[in-house]
């Protein structure tokens, strides 16, 4: 297994949910972690914890949506990590309606957030990784990119449209010694689904938790470099 100590990492999304149970593995494995995302205090919070692993730890505030916000964050991050190997395209947004009753702007902002961030972040982030010829790319899609359902067409569009980024990008960088793995998890008790609705908090025993779903990424990463976890999907044995 591949030893992860002294990697930089950044993960977005990565003050609360998913994105912190991710980079507080990170941090257990001597893995220096750069965390973003829109709430400063939250991100602050977040730091403060991962710091305690004895780890360099790092915030940066900004809207993935948002291009010229990404290109001056993830440029202060590099700067300041020194280099980067492992990026974690976290951050997301979700709500659900029937195509017709969402609003277009609602609609609109779930593709700019899911897919174009995704984009955005991934764009300013791989000439570092081809420059070392060597890194990880982890991007969250979901179960609904699999399959969609009623009331979650922009959601599942997006979702959708992160696979198929994704697949086409480790196509294109294998030559280049980085791995892509696309993961589609089930409902997780996150932050999000909880505030959704579709996840309860006291429900640990029946829905998979953050942590399982960062245990599954810190695997796949300590994988050997000749292999690579292309796409995996993370269920819960509870019906």
């Amino acid at each position: 297994m591949t030893d992860l100590k002294n990697r930089k990492a950044i993960i977005t999304g990565g003050g609360r949910g998913l994105g912190k149970a991710t980079a507080i593995a990170f941090a257990k494995e001597g893995i220096d972690v750069a965390i973003t995302g829109r709430n400063e205090a939250v991100l602050k919070e977040t730091v403060a914890e991962l710091k305690t692993f004895g780890v360099n730890a790092i915030y940066a505030v900004f809207d993935v949506s948002n291009y010229d916000e990404v290109q001056t964050g993830i440029k202060s991050i590099i700067e300041t990590l020194g280099s980067i190997d492992i990026l974690v395209n976290n951050a997301g947004i979700a709500a659900f309606g029937s195509l017709n009753d969402m609003e277009v702007d609602q609609w609109n902002q779930i593709i700019q957030t899911n897919v174009m961030g995704m984009y955005y972040v991934t764009k300013e982030v791989l000439p570092h990784l081809i420059a070392k010829n060597e890194g990880d790319i982890i991007n969250i899609s979901s179960t609904a990119g699999l399959s969609g359902n009623a009331t979650t067409s922009a959601y599942s569009a997006s979702k959708f449209a992160v696979i198929g980024m994704s697949q086409s990008l480790m196509k294109e960088v294998r030559k280049n010694n980085i791995r892509v793995c696309t993961l589609t998890p089930s409902t997780i008790a996150s932050d999000m689904s909880i505030e959704l609705g579709i996840a309860n908090k006291d429900s640990e025993d029946s829905v998979l938790q953050p942590e399982d779903f960062a245990e599954l990424i810190v695997s796949g990463l300590k994988l050997p470099r000749r292999a690579m976890m292309a796409n995996a999907s993370l269920w819960s044995t509870n019906p």
